[in-house]
């Protein structure tokens, strides 16, 4: 295939780097690591083994052209960028992929293109970029991928076969929202408490950041279930985001819970990307991954209060880096 990768982060090199690996024609939108990448490919590091590509780095979509399939591993606070990105690699046969965070960006897809060339797909990976083209995956890489709005087709199978063959576990979901649901388990409770753990829990619980109140260090993955208040913290988030779903009509059985606190275990120290982004100044995806769960809580009537907590102390944290995300007043 002939394949688009848009948003070459962490993300979105790895996955691509995969597929150029089993010998696709894989095309990388890039910026600010476009010389990088031009100059000396992609380096994945990797404990089942380092590799490099070579993949055709453009720094416009029209340099791509049409696709058979685009990826897309854009951060979703440049969901904006949208229209200006991914109408000229779309073509009447392609299939567009978005492996975003959290909910909302196969609905912005559909405003550009037909709702049958959508997919949208869930990534179990833990992953950094070290450095310009160098990409270290510390574990785990499965897919989660199905169709937007509608039962997998034969070219959804046959997708996810690629990502298969190119040493991808994939699996194909009968229904995409209850996967985003079950990887929110994950997400809200990681990737916001982890920021949320420069406030610390007085002003997590209490949703008030004091304007003068100097921040902590980040804790990471491992460090947030050995201390006992932040463990309850993350378990209490998962719970209200599977009774979230269960009112949604997605049953995510109780057992759930544990299952992703051993998962998480086995990762050792992790900070997962929001948390990243909150260290290095970037803007963080708190739409998509925290409000919009929270909006949806609330219009099912599901109490959220740790998720309502989190939402406002992260909008607070986000205000300091200049981001305006503003807490909605109503769902």
């Amino acid at each position: 295939m002939k394949i688009g990768i848009v948003g070459c982060g962490a993300l979105g090199s790895y996955y691509g780097a995969c597929l150029a690996r089993a010998g696709h024609d894989v095309h990388f939108l890039l910026r600010s690591d476009l010389e990088a990448v031009r100059a000396a490919g992609i380096q994945i590091l990797s404990p089942n083994g380092d590799f490099h590509v070579s993949p055709k780095p453009a720094a416009f979509p029209q340099e791509i052209g049409i696709c058979d399939l685009v990826v897309i591993g854009l951060k979703t606070t440049a969901n904006s960028e949208f229209p200006s990105l991914i109408p000229p690699l779309v073509g009447p046969q392609t299939a567009v992929l978005t492996l975003q965070n959290g909910l909302g960006s196969e609905e912005a897809l559909a405003a550009l293109i037909p709702t049958g060339q959508i997919l949208g797909g869930l990534c179990f990976v833990c992953i950094n970029r070290v450095q310009p083209g160098v990409i270290r995956h510390i574990a785990h890489g499965r897919i989660v991928l199905g169709q937007f709005h509608r039962p997998p087709d034969a070219r959804t199978h046959q997708i996810a076969q690629a990502f298969r063959d190119s040493g991808v576990p994939c699996e194909v979901a009968e229904d995409l929202g209850h996967a985003h649901w079950q990887k929110l388990v994950w997400n809200v409770p990681f990737n916001g408490l982890g920021v949320a753990s420069a406030a610390g829990i007085a002003a997590l619980d209490s949703g008030h950041l004091p304007s003068n109140q100097p921040l902590a260090a980040c804790l990471s993955s491992d460090q947030l279930l050995a201390h006992p208040g932040w463990e309850t913290r993350v378990r209490q988030l998962m719970r209200e985001v599977i009774l979230t779903a269960r009112a949604l009509g997605h049953p995510i059985p109780d057992d759930y819970e544990q299952f992703q606190i051993e998962r998480t275990l086995e990762m050792g120290p992790y900070f997962a990307s929001t948390i990243l982004d909150f260290i290095e100044g970037r803007p963080l995806e708190i739409q998509t991954l925290f409000i919009e769960p929270w909006l949806a809580a609330t219009r099912a009537g599901v109490p959220v209060p740790g998720l309502t907590a989190l939402c406002r102390i992260l909008c607070a944290l986000a205000s300091r880096h200049g981001q305006n995300v503003p807490f909605p007043s109503t769902p």
